[in-house]
Order: C-alpha cells, then structure tokens, then sequence
C-alpha cells in the first residue's frame, strides 16, 4: 500500500509541511510519485518517518538524525538497542524530575521555603556559572535587582516550571527552523513576543529595546550562541532576526499609539 502526504500527515501527527521540509533536505524522501507528481510514501517510509520522530523527541538534531539511519553499519537491531538505551536514560531524568517536583508540592504544603541551593538542581551547574558571571556584569541594574526579588520567593516547583517554559520556547524555534518559517514572519514573531513576556513575567521587565540588546547578544556572545545552535544548528542568527522583527514592530506600534494620543 502507498499514502498520500496528508493521510501520513495524520498518522504521524506532523504537519505536510515538516514532511515537505524532510523531502527536500532528503531526510525523508517518498518511495514513489503519482503521475501528477504528488507524493506517495510506503510502509518502509513510514517505518522510517517513525525513527525520525522518535530522535527528534530525545533532542536529535535532522543533520544527526541523518547520519544515524544512514549509517549501513548499523542493523535494525541495533538501533532498537540504542533507542531502548536512550529511552531508559530518558525516563530515569524525568523521573528525577517528578522526585523534584514532588518534594517541592510537599514542601509548599508544610509551608517550607526551599533552599537557593535546590533551585539550581533543576538547571544544573552552568546554570550556577552562569549566574555567578551574570551578577558580576549587571549586579548594580534594575533589571538584575528585580530578577533577584521574584527569584527570591520561587520554589523549586517554580523553577522546574520556567524550566519548562523555556524549553517549550526553545522547542518552538526548532520546529521553526525547521519548517523553514522565515524569521520576519507573524510566526517568528510570536515566539520572539513570547520570549519577551517570559522574561517580563518570570524575571524583570523586557522593553522592545531591552529586548532586541538582548537579540544583539545571542550572536555576539559565543556562549549564548552556542547555547542556541543546541537548540537547532542556526538557531541564534535564526531567533536575533526574529527578536529585531518583532522589536520594530512593537516599537512602532508604540510610536504610532504616543502620536495618536
């Protein structure tokens, strides 16, 4: 039997998009075409659709990705091997995280403050580093006198929970990316917003103009461009071009909102 990129679409829970993207970087090309020139895709693409996802979920970059189902040297059972290794390893993090969370619960209801020292299990030790060196750079600012008072009063389910959010952002710019969403889009741009509410919510205020510094920095700085090319190889040049689009517009919304008043 063959399918149609839409039926593949529902079964795969992906968007025609993504399996458009994945045909023209030969991730996933369909073993057939109509005569019309619409793709058909078999049992054996499906199957290979089915490994594709699965490395994306443990945070598989599509080039890595690439490397690995191509490799001739690797037998379907080893990959069931390494896929069953890589699961385990999956499951004992996130059950360190629901032990986390759960003493966190615990601890709210007996009315305990968790110590600074727990906050950073949840991010781990450059998290730590990364601190250390932000207070030594912006100590004396508003923005860092802010961040330090709502950090204050977060718990680690607080944490675990901006976590999360950052993650889901993150996510986000992949799957952008990846689709080929370009980085001036109304799409991009939410997320840029979105990225900017985080901080404004979680942290201390974010103007449009803060904002796009920030933007600036995420190239600038290799350790924040590294941090971001995890996240999906262009990444940073990728969320700058989006963190700008965004800031212009919403600063000429603003402009435009102080001239009509």
């Amino acid at each position: 039997m063959s399918y149609s990129v839409g039926q593949v679409a529902r079964f795969a829970k992906v968007t025609v998009r993504t399996l458009h993207h994945y045909d023209e970087i030969k991730l996933l090309c369909p073993s057939a075409r109509t005569p019309s020139g619409y793709r058909r895709y078999d049992d054996a693409d499906l199957d290979r659709l089915q490994q594709i996802l699965f490395y994306r979920e443990l945070g598989f970059s599509l080039d890595d990705i690439a490397s690995v189902l191509d490799d001739s040297e690797v037998s379907p059972g080893e990959h069931l091997r390494r896929q069953r290794s890589l699961l385990l390893g999956r499951i004992e993090k996130l059950q360190e995280m629901v032990a986390s969370v759960e003493q966190a619960l615990e601890a709210r209801k007996m009315g305990i403050q968790l110590t600074p020292e727990e906050k950073f299990e949840v991010f781990g030790e450059d998290y730590v580093d990364h601190q250390d060196e932000a207070q030594e750079r912006w100590g004396n600012t508003d923005a860092w006198k802010q961040s330090q008072q709502r950090a204050a009063r977060y718990s680690k389910e607080d944490w675990v929970e901006i976590k999360a959010e950052g993650d889901a952002l993150n996510r986000r710019i992949a799957e952008a990316i990846e689709a080929g969403v370009a980085p001036e889009s109304e799409q991009a741009m939410r997320i840029a917003e979105d990225h900017r509410q985080h901080i404004t919510q979680r942290f201390f205020d974010v103007s449009f103009g803060m904002h796009r510094c920030m933007g600036e920095m995420y190239v600038a700085d290799p350790r924040f461009t590294e941090t971001y090319e995890k996240v999906a190889p262009g990444a940073a040049a990728w969320f700058r071009a989006a963190v700008l689009a965004n800031a212009d517009r919403g600063e000429s919304a603003e402009s435009t909102g102080s001239a009509g008043s």
